[in-house]
């Protein structure tokens, strides 16, 4: 099963989850990409996946160009805010969806709340994803 995950940046929430749908199982062919991808990883990203087994370090941030002319089975969305558009994705693609989540890169205020926020949407990704695995991508 083919799985695409998009976001404007690819460089925190798309990461996220990306390692946990891969971490959840092994066989699944995941990606992810971005409509403006920065380049990298943001690093509290990849410290706070760290925190609890899972490597990103690895991961690419990639323009979502890569993977058009691809054909996927689900193509997923995950910026959150109103104010922040999320990519649309033309191609062959079985399912669509979006599952939002706050960009906890913009998040400003002490060390401690960033961190706190960092954790607290990877939290909901982990969460969010787990759902989505056991109830649909599980075969």
């Amino acid at each position: 099963m083919k799985i695409l995950i998009l976001c404007t940046g690819n460089s925190c929430r798309s990461q996220m989850a990306h390692g946990f749908l891969q971490s959840f199982d092994k066989n699944l062919s995941v990606r992810s990409a971005g409509t403006e991808a920065s380049g990298k990883l943001n690093e509290k990203a990849v410290a706070v996946m760290k925190e609890i087994g899972i490597d990103i370090s690895h991961h690419t941030s990639d323009s979502v160009d890569l993977y058009l002319g691809e054909e996927w089975d689900y193509v997923i969305t995950v910026c959150g805010g109103a104010n922040e558009a999320c990519p649309a994705f033309v191609g062959k693609v079985k399912h669509r969806l979006h599952i939002g989540f706050e960009d906890p890169s913009n998040v400003t205020g002490t060390d401690e709340f960033i961190w706190s926020e960092f954790r607290r949407v990877r939290d909901l990704i982990r969460e969010q994803f787990y759902k989505l695995y056991i109830e649909q991508l599980k075969k």
